[in-house]
């Protein structure tokens, strides 16, 4: 359908059906679905008629080819225009087959894999009839005391950017209308969600506009230039201003300076928030703000069919506005070829062959493998496969392996870690130990029976995952007590020991890393997780992981990150007093773990930094180069970091920062050159002024295995 048929159509709708396209409903709203029941008494309660129903312009939360193809159909037959819906849903890290958390991804260094999970995502999602999903989120993140930590790909502006184009490429392919096995994507949130006060969701978010351009918006920004179609609104407030009803977000920067055009859709509920945020008085005023900042679709509130059309009668509310809001919403059915074929690639035959396929479970585990960061190793790792094993721990034989936001994922179709270590040895015994929360006498007794004849113990511990995600935010970030005291019990035997953490945040790892061997940061796996952990501490994958967020020392440090500014009395510093300096008196500055950090079965050397001249100037960027080695017994992947540091700038600069990376796999004994080129725009910051641009002077490159564990040459920037 050509843009003067999606106009020609624009005009023919009615104000109340245009309004009604821009309302969101949960599934069971709609006719011809499976799960509908008894609606009357939600309709009746959000003022949903029939009629709103039979226009409305989106689905939430549908999934299954059958019943998708059923709404659709069964709405077309009523809706006076046969426009098509569209389908949304949360595929966040898998449809089905569930890959490992956001965070996890992220630690992968990957962009390959993570293209490929997204696209396997897409795959799943469309065949069993969803067209958009709300991903990627690129919110970065800095408290691990917020649930949704495991959502995000971590801290680093620069990293989440990277991460944000690979999911954007993955789900939507290069051609949506013609390629039916994708589907559009929603970056979320918009904007700095991630930085919540005290790690409380929801909460406020207040920070200067030079750190929202200079952190924050980056990764936003690089899913758009990937071509992401719709953006959804955050909960916080940005300026002092609720997102969902912030003209200046929306309007300014993300439409006229980010060059959006797509669909702006708020989260659950946002709009109708505004009131206890405290900038509406009541639901005709959200309605108002809203539309007037530019949010096209609401999702599952009732403020713009309640009151869009008594404000533009009452010219508060011009209807060219609202005619703007239908067009893209059309403008992205035509886009997704829904005119022309509204069940798309909803195909309930091939949906069995598709969705949880042995390839996607491969790739999974894969990617797993790749995500788990190996955080410690006293020479127990890896396993040999004649060693008798007692595994032990509330994760031992739980399916609680997928995490938050997996939707569709079947704990009872997750690989469990026993399931894992039993396709490499029979020497296994297993005891739970513990409950996730709580331990028993009988449990910790059952445990040492278990122990008792073991050549080694491996701990399966963590946090279930209503401990984190949405909402599940926690002041304590320790493991729960049941679980250290379990590790306190064992310890006595005198045995080597590993823990396989499961979580999704990052811990502060006091009674874990000081009192086992070996730790290994699983996060949330995935369907293929007890494969992947038994693959990784059986040897059969070198562990390649490295954190994309810091461990802190203690939840006091918090927000701990390594790009951090430095102050006028650094603490170490050559003329630093012993007391004055910005320090704690009980605690490291330092985190536990630092951004960048994951240990290999094998030893990587660096040596030889080079930089192509001392100065770089605006047309001659620097090559520089470091030679790397396997100096260790087996193969292995290194991430070879690259970061600068601005000794002098305009406004205070980071003592770090992430600039470029490469992933390098070596044979035993091999060494290889490692070349990165650095340009003058890598170099540019936000200034006072909010201007764009580098300052000449000195600065120092660093190359190395993580944020501090470096090799470090100086240079100067001429202009």
């Amino acid at each position: 359908m050509s843009e003067n048929k999606l106009l020609s159509l624009l005009k023919q709708m009615t104000l109340d059906e245009k309004i009604a396209q821009l309302m969101q409903l949960a599934t069971p709203f709609f006719k011809g679905a499976k799960e509908q029941g008894q609606i009357t008494g939600p309709m009746a309660e959000m003022g949903v008629t029939g009629e709103i129903v039979q226009n409305s312009g989106s689905v939430l939360g549908a999934s299954g080819a059958e019943e998708i193809i059923n709404i659709q159909r069964t709405h077309l037959e009523e809706n006076r225009l046969g426009i098509p819906l569209l389908f949304m849903s949360d595929i966040v890290h898998g449809f089905k087959t569930i890959f490992p958390v956001p965070l996890a991804i992220g630690c992968s260094w990957d962009l390959e894999l993570t293209e490929k999970s997204a696209e396997i995502a897409a795959k799943e999602a469309s065949v069993s009839g969803v067209h958009v999903t709300f991903a990627p989120m690129v919110d970065l993140v800095r408290d691990p005391r917020w649930g949704r930590v495991m959502e995000s790909t971590g801290e680093d502006p620069f990293l989440n950017s990277e991460f944000a184009r690979a999911f954007v490429r993955g789900f939507q392919g290069k051609e949506l209308s013609t390629d039916v096995e994708r589907v559009a994507a929603c970056v979320k949130h918009f904007a700095a969600y991630g930085a919540p006060e005290g790690g409380r969701d929801y909460n406020t978010v207040d920070m200067s506009e030079r750190e929202l351009r200079e952190n924050y918006l980056p990764a936003y920004q690089a899913a758009l230039e990937e071509g992401c179609e719709m953006v959804m609104t955050a909960f916080n407030t940005v300026f002092g201003i609720p997102a969902t009803g912030n003209k200046r977000l929306m309007r300014q920067v993300l439409r006229e300076e980010m060059g959006f055009d797509g669909v702006l859709i708020s989260d659950w509920g946002a709009v109708k928030e505004m009131i206890p945020h405290g900038v509406a008085e009541d639901e005709k005023e959200a309605a108002h703000k809203a539309i007037i900042a530019g949010v096209d679709i609401e999702m599952m509130t009732t403020t713009y069919v309640k009151h869009l059309k008594e404000l533009v009668e009452e010219s508060m509310v011009d209807e060219s506005i609202i005619d703007e809001a239908v067009l893209r919403i059309l403008q992205l059915k035509e886009k997704l070829g829904l005119f022309e074929n509204p069940y798309r690639g909803a195909n309930p035959e091939l949906e069995s062959e598709v969705v949880m396929s042995a390839a996607h479970r491969k790739a999974t585990r894969e990617l797993a493998g790749k995500s788990s960061v190996l955080l410690k190793n006293e020479g127990i790792l890896p396993l040999n496969k004649e060693q008798k094993v007692a595994l032990i721990g509330p994760f031992a034989e739980s399916g609680d392996i997928l995490g938050p936001w997996s939707w569709l994922g079947s704990r009872d179709e997750a690989v469990t870690v026993k399931e894992g270590i039993l396709s490499k040895t029979s020497h296994l015994t297993v005891a739970k130990g513990c409950d996730v929360e709580t331990i028993t006498d009988a449990q910790v007794e059952e445990a040492i029976n278990a122990a008792n004849d073991a050549d080694v113990i491996v701990l399966a511990l963590g946090e279930d995952s209503e401990m984190s995600g949405e909402a599940g935010c926690r002041a304590n970030i320790q493991l729960p007590s049941s679980q250290l005291n379990l590790i306190d019990h064992l310890k006595s035997l005198d045995k080597p020991m590993v823990a396989v953490l499961f979580n999704g945040r990052p811990l502060d790892l006091h009674g874990v890393l000081d009192k086992t061997d070996a730790v290994v940061e699983a996060w949330y796996p995935g369907t293929e997780g007890g494969n992947a952990i038994a693959d990784l501490v059986y040897g059969d994958v070198n562990p390649s992981g490295r954190l994309t967020m810091s461990f802190p020392y203690h939840v006091g440090q918090v927000p701990v990150y390594y790009n951090h500014f430095n102050t006028g009395r650094p603490q170490g510093a050559p003329d630093a007093q012993e007391r004055y300096v910005s320090q704690y008196l009980d605690i490291p500055n330092e985190p536990l773990l630092p951004f960048g950090f994951g240990l290999s079965y094998t030893t990587f050397s660096y040596s030889d930094l080079k930089l192509s001249r001392e100065t770089m100037t605006e047309d001659e960027p620097l090559d520089i180069s470091i030679k790397l080695s396997n100096d260790g017994p087996v193969a292995g992947e290194e991430v070879v970091q690259l970061y600068i540091r601005d000794h002098s700038g305009e406004v205070i600069r980071p003592v770090k920062e992430l600039k470029d990376f490469r992933k390098i796999s070596l044979e035993p004994g091999e060494t290889a050159d490692v070349t990165f080129t650095l340009r003058e725009d890598q170099l540019r910051y936000h200034h006072s002024d909010l201007h764009y641009l580098s300052d000449p002077g000195t600065f120092t490159v660093y190359i190395g295995r993580n944020s501090k564990d470096t090799k470090e040459h100086t240079f100067k920037l001429e202009k």
